[in-house]
């Protein structure tokens, strides 16, 4: 998968910021993608474009354990956040719900990443490629479990 960077240089993103508490009553998924990030970033829906990534520091997705945060981002456009850390319960959110793949990267990947960068990912190689800088970074493997999930579709789909 291709894309363009969203770059937000901080680590601890909550759930919060990345749906804030007073769009959780709706239940349009095309709605809601409308406030992803607003609470960080309100010009975010203006930015990002079908098949971007955001990248982001450690601890991505902590505070309350809404599945609209993932759905919100899926809904947006974005198919991938590339960080130093996931909080567990976005990232099981992500996977599971099949909304967008959750990738773990390393301190140098993050830091020579840009905004606006183009990447190209592929997860059968544990790779990232930086189009824009004619670099390659490696992603932290999925563990196996999560690898069939992904590959199945989501937790739903998925039949061990």
């Amino acid at each position: 998968m291709k894309g363009s960077v969203i770059k937000y240089e901080r680590d601890n993103i909550d759930t919060d910021v990345i749906l804030p508490g007073p769009y959780l009553k709706i239940h349009d998924y095309a709605e809601l993608a409308k406030h992803a990030m607003e609470g960080l970033d309100k010009d975010f829906h203006k930015r990002v474009k079908p098949g971007d990534f955001i990248v982001a520091g450690k601890n991505f997705g902590c505070g309350s354990s809404r599945e609209h945060a993932p759905i919100a981002l899926s809904y947006s456009g974005v198919k991938a956040v590339l960080a130093l850390s996931f909080a567990r319960i976005f990232y099981r959110n992500a996977v599971d719900g099949a909304f967008l793949l959750p990738i773990e990267i390393d301190e140098s990947a993050y830091h020579d990443i840009s905004d606006i960068d183009s990447l190209e990912i592929d997860i059968s190689k544990n790779e990232i490629k930086n189009l824009t800088k004619n670099k390659v970074y490696k992603m932290k493997p999925f563990p196996e479990l999560i690898g069939k999930i992904i590959q199945a579709g989501g937790l739903f789909n998925y039949k061990p």
